[in-house]
């Protein structure tokens, strides 16, 4: 049993921090985790760099551990030192392995056997990529694009030179491949996770954002949910845990909400990257304070779900806009297959590396589905709808300045002197589509949301800013708009708020820690006529009021109810309908 009923707590030793180790400097640091965050499991490294681990040393820390109740597996980074007379070692990014120079093909075979004699899991931290162009690379890979020949040769790679070796050395262990926290770049450098999926036993997910901000990878704050959502659909039952660290964390709230959003996510281990970054850290006091929460919140919370945005394996194209929906309290569940069985669906620009997208997409209208698209989508794909008659809908080519709102079927919908955003021109025969949501200035203006009727279902083409930053600068009601069209009505009215759905009809709402520090006050939602909002962790019942709207031509009602969230605190609530 670990220290939570939720998660257990899980700490990586990178070889450099393993090798130095003696047992008083181990007994010591172990007494600062266990008494912060209590330790439930380590991943002890073998190798990394010029650092190869001692059998002795790897033994002597093993022993310790387990005799405190910890679990034990082991590590492997593979970066390696040049060797004398390597090719192209200053081409290769972070000292990562050229996977087509022998002497280091064999050495990561000699690694991988090393470790699996030491223990019964391994996993392989996120520089198993190949990004070599000696040489010798240049000529293996002929004429082939990098990304043919990088997939091809790391699918080669993890079968001849990982596994397999592994498991004729030990035939019991348990091989785990951690993907990083850039997914959108994963086929350029040979992550193949759809071929992976079936060579190793499992997976893990890099959950760091640090600072989106700064930092150079850009990653929006729900990243740390959506990833690790978007991993346990391509690999069900089969992703063990959420990776964070502190680094480029410019502040404690910054830290702690990679955590929460990684456990919200529901995954199996919360693993702090790295041991000594831990040590005399005031983050993990800090850590200390909220971990209990966090999993009492999860107690009895049923399944995360939400709206499935369809990302296929190898993609890219509007990197990271479905988690930018996410930190404006739209509930989201990436996936690697299309959701034909679904009532609502997201695709943006990466939804078309499936070649078969535009068929697939008007069968699932036709039979009844609500789809959004992207203009990034539409964009690219716009001969192809027309033809397939889903819309008769054009882009102009021109990007069109917004001040003005107008939510065309809320006659008290318009929104005025708003900072300026650019969005590109969707341009459509009136009354064939209609504009749910006008943009504009002056005496112009352009549908921002454009809905058409096809078959049993609809399609909606969503006018996304030049920049995504802009989406944030979008008044809460425009952006409601969406909402409903891929909610059902159901949804939380609000910016900087995330709100996380649960197959129990829980939901937690997050207010992120920004330099924003004002309470927000966001209003819920629900198509159920009397209903009320029920706060789970305090009992309390939300003053709901009837709401009604006229949509589609005709009056509509629903329930409202709002709720004072306060930056960095937790907030879980579920309606409740009358009898």
């Amino acid at each position: 049993m670990g220290h939570y009923n939720n998660f257990r707590t899980v700490v990586y030793i990178p070889a450099e921090v393993a090798d130095k180790f003696t047992p008083e400097k181990l007994a010591s640091d172990w007494e600062w985790i266990e008494k912060y965050i209590g330790l439930d499991k380590v991943y002890l490294e073998t190798h990394r760099n010029g650092t190869d681990v001692p059998a002795e040393q790897i033994r002597m820390i093993k022993s310790y551990l387990e005799s405190k109740g910890v679990t034990v597996s082991g590590g492997i980074t593979t970066t390696i030192n040049d060797f004398e007379g390597a090719e192209g070692g200053k081409q290769r990014l972070f000292g990562t392995f050229c996977y087509t120079d022998p002497a280091m093909r064999a050495r990561l075979k000699e690694i991988s056997e090393y470790t699996a004699r030491l223990f019964d899991e391994i996993i392989l931290d996120d520089f198993y990529f190949t990004n070599c162009t000696c040489e010798r690379c240049i000529r293996e890979k002929g004429d082939r694009d990098w990304v043919t020949f990088r997939r091809e040769l790391m699918r080669e790679v993890s079968e001849e030179l990982v596994v397999k070796p592994a498991k004729a050395v030990n035939p019991k262990v348990r091989m785990i491949i951690k993907y990083p926290n850039w997914r959108e770049s994963y086929h350029f450098t040979g992550y193949v996770p759809e071929v992976q999926r079936d060579i190793f036993d499992a997976t893990y997910t890099g959950t760091e954002t640090r600072s989106p901000q700064y930092t150079d990878q850009h990653l929006p704050e729900y990243l740390s949910y959506a990833l690790v959502r978007y991993m346990e659909n391509a690999w069900p039952g089969r992703n063990g845990g959420g990776w964070f660290d502190t680094y480029a964390c410019w502040s404690i709230d910054r830290y702690l909400e990679q955590a929460y959003l990684t456990a919200f996510a529901q995954a199996k281990e919360l693993m702090h990257f790295q041991w000594s970054d831990l040590i005399e850290n005031p983050m993990l006091s800090a850590m200390a304070l909220q971990l209990g929460k966090i999993d009492k919140l999860m107690d009895g919370i049923g399944n995360a779900c939400g709206v499935p945005v369809y990302i296929p394996f190898a993609s890219s194209g509007e990197n990271h806009l479905e988690m930018r929906f996410g930190m404006l309290g739209l509930p989201i569940e990436p996936t690697p297959f299309f959701p034909e069985k679904a009532a609502s669906v997201l695709l943006t620009e990466s939804a078309l590396a499936d070649g078969d997208i535009v068929d697939k997409l008007e069968k699932y209208i036709r039979e009844g589905g609500n789809a959004v698209i992207t203009t990034g989508f539409f964009r690219e794909a716009e001969e192809n709808l027309r033809a397939a008659g889903l819309t008769e809908a054009r882009l102009s080519g021109r990007s069109i300045p917004v001040t003005r709102y107008q939510v065309t079927g809320d006659f008290a919908g318009f929104i005025e002197h708003r900072k300026e955003i650019f969005f590109p021109e969707i341009v459509h025969g009136n009354n064939d589509s209609w504009s749910l949501l006008n943009g504009g200035d002056g005496d112009t203006h352009s549908a921002l949301v454009l809905r058409r009727a096809y078959g049993k279902g609809r399609l909606y083409i969503a006018a996304i800013p030049d920049g995504d930053s802009g989406l944030y600068e979008m008044p809460k009601a425009a952006v409601d708009v969406i909402k409903r069209v891929l909610t059902g009505g159901e949804y939380v009215s609000g910016r900087n708020v995330s709100t996380f759905t649960y197959d129990s009809g829980r939901m937690l709402l997050y207010r992120y820690v920004k330099s924003d520090l004002r309470p927000e006050r966001v209003t819920l939602y629900t198509e159920r006529k009397g209903a009320v909002l029920v706060d789970d962790l305090t009992g309390m019942r939300y003053p709901s009021n009837e709401v009604r709207r006229f949509e589609d031509f005709r009056p509509s009602s629903g329930t409202a109810a709002e709720v004072l969230l306060q930056p960095g605190k937790f907030t879980k609530v579920h309606w409740e309908t009358q009898e």
